[in-house]
């Protein structure tokens, strides 16, 4: 399922009503009877503070309060399990989206596993979690931080552990790695932790910016060739991305596409491309490229003249990681994008924007 499509992967209400056993999972249960058990990783993020709960998290459908230190959590959140594991828990679920992962752990991530095994997958076949699944897991505590999840769907998950649901603050899916790290952090009772978290990425992104002063209030967009052009608002990671990185994003993006993490935009509409860098994730790197430069309107705007665009193949691990675009992603995403952009933003046509080596 192409990821501009995200959105319709939770869009499906649940049943109407759960299966017996569902509704008996209480949200305190015990470990027996699993498929799989969470553990804590080494780290200085594994203990939890002593006075953290009870905490109360306010989100799109009200607030959820939290009694005690979640020992199982399930991630119905596309990439809430980044967080999880970086505050030194593995969830004992986590939801697939894309890379096709073991555990839905990308590479960047792997380490924070140690000898803890993967977490079980669950998949959205386009009508919401898998709740039966879910409840077999025994969670006592559900994430769906960066998700679309609806009111019946959060009220369903309710009926057996805690939900922690997306911010009311921003679209569906378009919560900042930030607030979705510290929101975990609270969750988990590491509040300290997910702060000194954050900092550390911020600390990345400032060392990128001063090493790059070219990148101080350059436009620049986000783009995939998702049934024509598909562009990503300013509420969307991946435009967050060049954002934190210092550039600007095109003045009328978020008139252009709505109230949404990103839309389809039409050919009179490809000014919002004609930026200082355009950064696409493509299918391939070779057809996808030559099939935009073939048309006419695209491939005559100055940004494919001058040679500043920037192609990510969308389903390597860099391109997974700049769509997950979490605490743990980012700083493999750094390491691979920030050349590529400084390479563009020169503006030179004898200047290549080099793919990454891995």
């Amino acid at each position: 399922m192409p990821r501009a499509t995200r959105a319709s992967r939770l869009s499906g209400l649940l049943a109407s009503v759960l299966l017996l056993a569902v509704t008996a999972v209480g949200c305190g249960s015990s470990n027996s009877g699993s498929t799989s058990s969470g553990s804590d990783t080494s780290g200085s993020n594994s203990k939890a503070s002593a006075d953290a709960f009870p905490v109360t998290i306010a989100h799109k459908f009200g607030s959820t309060t939290i009694k005690s230190e979640p020992k199982r959590i399930v991630t119905v959140g596309l990439t809430d399990q980044d967080a999880v594991l970086a505050l030194g828990k593995v969830p004992v679920g986590t939801t697939e989206w894309l890379g096709g992962y073991k555990g839905a752990i990308g590479p960047w991530a792997k380490d924070k596993l140690g000898s803890s095994p993967a977490p079980t997958v669950l998949k959205d076949t386009g009508t919401g979690p898998q709740v039966e699944k879910i409840a077999a897991l025994k969670p006592d505590l559900i994430l769906a931080v960066y998700s679309g999840l609806t009111k019946a769907q959060y009220q369903s998950l309710s009926q057996f552990a805690p939900v922690v649901a997306q911010p009311k603050a921003y679209n569906d899916y378009g919560v900042p790695w930030q607030q979705q790290t510290e929101e975990i952090g609270k969750a988990m009772g590491k509040a300290d932790g997910a702060r000194t978290l954050v900092s550390g990425v911020e600390a990345k992104f400032a060392a990128a910016k001063k090493a790059n002063p070219a990148f101080a209030g350059a436009s620049a967009v986000m783009a995939t060739p998702y049934e024509g052009v598909f562009v990503y608002g300013s509420q969307d990671p991946r435009s967050r991305l060049l954002s934190d990185l210092g550039f600007s994003l095109p003045k009328d993006l978020d008139k252009v596409i709505g109230d949404t993490f990103g839309a389809n935009i039409s050919k009179e509409r490809y000014d919002l491309l004609d930026q200082k860098v355009a950064v696409w994730i493509v299918p391939d790197t070779t057809t996808a490229v030559t099939k935009l430069h073939g048309d006419k309107i695209y491939g005559d705007l100055n940004v494919v003249k001058q040679g500043r665009e920037v192609f990510i193949k969308e389903s390597s691990d860099y391109g997974n990681a700049v769509s997950l675009s979490t605490v743990l992603s980012i700083p493999y995403v750094l390491d691979r994008m920030v050349p590529q952009l400084a390479a563009a933003v020169d503006g030179k046509t004898s200047t290549k924007v080099e793919q990454p080596a891995s």
